[in-house]
């Protein structure tokens, strides 16, 4: 059988039950800001690199440099990725004109894309197109060494080399992003 409690007696409970509930939220929620607050500390130490001159500024996950007139976004600085030996059309070929990408790395060709459109505007537009002989979808045009190309896609030895105004941009899967950075590094003038 259960003890009859009277009902003063079972307010009491409930009220200081309640009570430990609250101050345990709010024990929660205060370390929740004060742990929010101090991980999103910048730390100053880590966030500039000098490199040829250039200063890179890392905000947001890509590192930031800001060249004449154009705010360039990188996700490797050009301490992290090797410098190329290639000899490439300069970023005048590119001026205001469209830019055609066949990529096996969606992460690369968005770095070209931010780059050389988004960011900058320096390219007309720029398209997915299918490289001759590549296997590609019915929609996407296919565009040859004749027009403004950057095809990005695994290969086992990692290279940027320019054929007509194409660039092929070769490697690891997992390396292509550094690569592409290294390409526009040395495209527009940093390596």
């Amino acid at each position: 059988m259960r003890k009859i409690i009277p009902k003063t007696e079972e307010q009491k409970k409930k009220n200081k039950n309640q009570w430990m509930v609250g101050g345990v939220l709010i024990f929660v929620m205060v370390f929740s800001v004060l742990g929010y607050s101090l991980n999103n500390q910048p730390n100053n130490a880590n966030t500039q690199v000098s490199y040829n001159g250039f200063k890179f500024t890392q905000s947001s996950g890509l590192w930031h440099l800001q060249k004449g007139n154009f705010n360039f976004s990188f996700v490797y600085n050009p301490q992290e990725v090797s410098a190329t030996n290639s000899i490439l059309n300069p970023l005048e070929n590119y001026t205001g004109k469209p830019l055609y990408i066949y990529s096996d790395s969606q992460e690369a060709a968005t770095d070209i894309y931010r780059n050389l459109f988004y960011n900058t505007g320096i390219v007309q537009r720029v398209q997915d197109a299918c490289f001759v002989g590549k296997n590609c979808s019915a929609e996407i045009p296919i565009k040859t060494c004749d027009n403004n190309f950057i095809i990005i896609q695994e290969g086992n030895e990692t290279q940027i080399k320019q054929q007509g105004n194409c660039v092929f941009i070769e490697g690891k899967m997992e390396n292509l992003t550094q690569i592409s950075d290294s390409f526009l590094y040395k495209l527009i003038g940093i390596q």
